[in-house]
């Protein structure tokens, strides 16, 4: 059987791979960097919240703490907690805050342990909100801070 010299062209085209390696490298790249560069901005995203969190929680029960009467720690709570929240791209409205004191009693008093916990969820970026997906990606982010109260606090 003879074959055509055209058939034995294709065919030697066919078997062919120059060029083939910047094809396969333009295909794997794309299929392994567009996830690692997506995995690398939900992880700083995770993490900028988990800071935020944090330095809320520290930085509120630290201005319970030192404030000289409980008018002034009630004032001075949420302005912290807004001052941090926006330093940290957090919704201020949306943390959930709470405050307690060991021992269990009056909170906060004088010899007292002020505990601050700020909880917070992240929601990964470029999630859309259909099908309520935004808030299944959703990452909760929580930490707690502990300040001990001077026994002079409220002292004149």
């Amino acid at each position: 059987m003879r074959r055509s010299k055209a058939w034995s062209e294709g065919h030697r085209l066919l078997r062919d791979e120059n060029g083939s390696a910047a094809l396969e490298f333009l295909v794997a790249g794309l299929v392994l960097l567009v996830p690692l560069a997506y995995l690398v901005v939900a992880l700083s995203a995770v993490q900028e919240g988990a800071l935020g969190v944090e330095a809320a929680a520290r930085h509120a029960a630290h201005a319970v703490a030192r404030t000289g009467a409980d008018r002034q720690a009630a004032e001075a709570l949420p302005r912290v907690i807004d001052a941090v929240a926006a330093e940290y791209g957090l919704d201020g409205d949306a943390l959930e805050v709470s405050l307690a004191c060991a021992p269990a009693g009056e909170c906060p008093r004088a010899g007292a342990s002020v505990i601050v916990t700020v909880g917070a969820t992240v929601r990964l970026p470029l999630v859309p909100p259909v099908l309520g997906l935004d808030r299944l990606t959703s990452v909760p982010v929580e930490a707690a801070s502990v300040q001990k109260v001077s026994r002079f606090w409220g002292a004149p």
